[in-house]
């Protein structure tokens, strides 16, 4: 069995970098609104890669991230604050892990499975996050959509892991914490965990996640 991840939001925790300056009292309207830049932010890094996927108008994923993060200072009025992109932007190149995740991956690979990362990030944003949260050793491949120059939820996005491992659709388990992620990969064929931190009700999708987790 091929135990599948989805990186952002799933293993790492994206809201870290504007959690962290946020914290830190930088500035004023910063320090009340992080939460809000964080989730418009991530909102936006989402919507772009649907867009550009069904504009066939591929960029890779750190362009995205920045884009987003553009609109996400300009909508709350952040983006004349000195320094703040750049801080951003440096830290979610060091974003580290969900707490369970290195038990987790690590008790799979000791039940015998094969652990991977499926992402629409760019092999080097992935790289480093990896490395930021000390993982690497505990994974059978790092695999980006880069390889097939298209964003999830495209169907050529899940063959990467077939191709890759040699494997059938059914043996795949795919794990993501992104509800509309875990519906595309089950009607790939895979069976999927959808990681559901939040309490959020099931997307209404034609494809329902075999198993939840918190």
């Amino acid at each position: 069995m091929i135990c599948a991840f989805d990186a952002y939001g799933t293993l790492f925790d994206v809201a870290a970098a504007a959690r962290i300056l946020g914290e830190k009292k930088i500035h004023d309207s910063f320090t009340k609104n992080w939460q809000k830049l964080a989730e418009i932010w991530r909102t936006k890094q989402l919507q772009y890669t649907w867009l550009r996927t069904i504009t066939n108008d591929h960029a890779d994923f750190w362009t995205v991230t920045q884009d987003g993060l553009d609109y996400a200072l300009k909508s709350l009025d952040l983006e004349n604050v000195a320094g703040l992109r750049q801080q951003l932007l440096k830290l979610y190149w060091e974003l580290k892990s969900y707490p369970e995740v290195p038990e987790v991956l690590i008790n799979l690979r000791n039940k015998g499975y094969k652990t991977a990362i499926l992402s629409n990030g760019s092999p080097e944003m992935l790289n480093a996050a990896v490395a930021s949260a000390s993982i690497e050793k505990h994974l059978d491949a790092v695999l980006s959509v880069e390889t097939v120059g298209v964003f999830k939820p495209h169907q050529k996005v899940y063959e990467i892991i077939t191709d890759t491992f040699h494997c059938h659709k059914d043996e795949v388990l795919f794990i993501s914490a992104n509800g509309w992620d875990v519906a595309a990969a089950g009607g790939h064929g895979f069976k999927t965990i959808w990681v559901n931190r939040m309490g959020e009700p099931i997307d209404e999708l034609a494809r329902k996640p075999q198993y939840i987790i918190k």
